[in-house]
């Protein structure tokens, strides 16, 4: 093959290929903005909160059943994506950075529970729920809120004088 059919070969792959790479990865016609609706607080308590209660009270006890496991599960996937949605309700003026920090770890500490409660690990699992709470209690004192979660004893206020 002469040099230059080489190089025109070449070309032509080259060119070609951003061609190729952009059909695997259409762009959507339409893009949402992703914006909060709901109060922090109904976000917390509406969600958050009540999923915690939930897998706390599943988990009070060795589950038996198979959809009681199932249920825990899907719980603790619905507190991961809570925290989620609190990332789109940073502060406005100061602590954004700690506000991401840490709705990032609750969304790896209730994943990481979602993938043991999913093995059927019941003492891993409680303390996979111990470590949620623990992440929360970090936010809720970083931020000032008075409220403690308290895996298996029942919430109560959290001094944060």
């Amino acid at each position: 093959m002469s040099r230059r059919c080489f190089t025109f070969a070449m070309l032509l792959f080259f060119a070609g290929l951003p061609a190729l790479y952009s059909q695997g990865t259409a762009q959507p016609k339409f893009v949402p903005k992703l914006e909060p609706v709901a109060e922090t607080k109904l976000i917390m308590e509406g969600l958050a909160h009540a999923n915690f209660r939930g897998l706390e009270k599943i988990l009070s006890k060795q589950p038996e059943e198979e959809q009681a496991w199932k249920f825990a599960r899907g719980q603790a996937l619905l507190l991961a994506e809570t925290a989620n949605l609190l990332m789109l309700r940073p502060p406005k003026k100061e602590g954004q950075n700690a506000w991401f920090e840490k709705a990032t770890d609750l969304r790896a500490q209730a994943s990481q529970l979602a993938q043991t409660v999913a093995k059927k690990n019941y003492e891993k699992s409680r303390a996979g729920l111990l470590s949620v709470a623990d992440s929360c209690n970090r936010c809720h004192q970083t931020f000032r809120v008075p409220v403690l979660i308290d895996a298996f004893e029942g919430g109560k206020k959290l001094d944060v004088e």
